[in-house]
């Protein structure tokens, strides 16, 4: 059986595009195939999608830690984003094949090795111990939070000696996961205080919906604010009825819903439950639907082509 791994790191660099075409192009060499990549300027955050064999995925994820450590400065780096690291977030996702046990295996040893970089490491999702450590907890503060020495009971996983983070780089944050939605909703005619409320009222942490983490962020480039979300478990918790709770706030406050973006890939869920269009999302083509993506790869690799994923227990 083709065995896929993915992994979805989250870079400290929007806006220099020559440097984030770089990362990309340093990844897209190594044994993997990166599916999508993207870069917000507002966010000063880039998003790179691959999929490889585990070992493969592992060892360019490791390569763009070194890229990152070397290219990106967080003491000259201001975005609305949370942000503790240059490779901020590496989460390992099991899509085919693979178990989440792999996943957490894989987490690891991408700890040790960018831990051996000179970067202190923090473990979240199902690779904390124990699992489910959150990564708004451990981004709380940012990295001039962490700049003083480590808050009380946040001292990183990896190495056990470390007295603070990279001077530069900071920290990363390496997890395993299962595929989640990861979205914004883009709103005209309120502020950003609004916006927030509005994430308050909806995310999990704050009484909302279950596995739904979300932030209220102004977009200056644009003179719009934003929703930005991840959604944990798209099938058990619509989109669409997030988004109706959404547009629903905002009108009841005189504003309106602009569109809706998709940072990576798209589940199924979106797809085969017809939300594309009552969701304000652009068309956005069959490249970017996971699973197919996924099952092309496995059939340029002589496996049986099924566009279901075998995420094994």
């Amino acid at each position: 059986m083709v065995k896929v791994m993915e992994a979805v790191p989250n870079f400290s660099e929007g806006r220099d595009l020559a440097t984030v075409e770089a990362l990309v192009d340093t990844i897209g060499a190594c044994d993997v195939e990166v599916l999508d990549w993207s870069a917000d300027p507002d966010h000063h955050r880039s998003v790179v999608t691959l999929i490889g064999a585990p070992d493969d995925v592992l060892a360019a994820s490791v390569v763009a830690a070194r890229f990152a450590i070397e290219n990106i400065d967080l003491t000259r780096h201001q975005g609305v984003h949370p942000r503790v690291g240059a490779l901020d977030v590496l989460p390992f996702v099991p899509l085919h094949g693979v178990t989440m046990a792999d996943a957490v295996a894989l987490a690891q040893r991408a700890g040790e090795a960018i831990a051996s970089l000179g970067v202190p490491v923090y473990f979240y999702g199902q690779a904390a111990d124990p699992p489910g450590r959150s990564l708004a907890e451990l981004r709380r503060g940012g990295f001039e939070g962490l700049r003083g020495g480590w808050p009380r009971g946040r001292s990183p996983d990896l190495p056990e000696d470390a007295v603070g983070p990279h001077s530069t780089a900071g920290v990363t944050c390496v997890g395993a996961r299962p595929i989640l939605l990861a979205w914004n909703v883009v709103v005209d005619g309120i502020d950003v205080a609004e916006a927030r409320d509005i994430a308050s009222m909806i995310r999990e942490r704050d009484g909302g919906f279950p596995g739904l983490r979300a932030l209220g962020l102004r977009l200056e480039r644009q003179n719009r604010v934003q929703i930005s979300m991840n959604l944990e478990d798209p099938a058990r918790v619509l989109p669409l009825e997030v988004f109706g709770r959404i547009e629903a706030e905002v009108r009841r406050r005189g504003g309106d819903v602009v569109e809706t973006e998709v940072i990576g890939m798209m589940p199924d869920t979106l797809v085969l439950t017809d939300s594309l269009g009552r969701l304000k999302l652009p068309d956005l083509g069959t490249a970017r639907v996971l699973s197919r993506r996924v099952a092309d790869y496995i059939s340029a690799r002589g496996g049986e082509r099924t566009e279901t994923l075998d995420i094994r227990e």
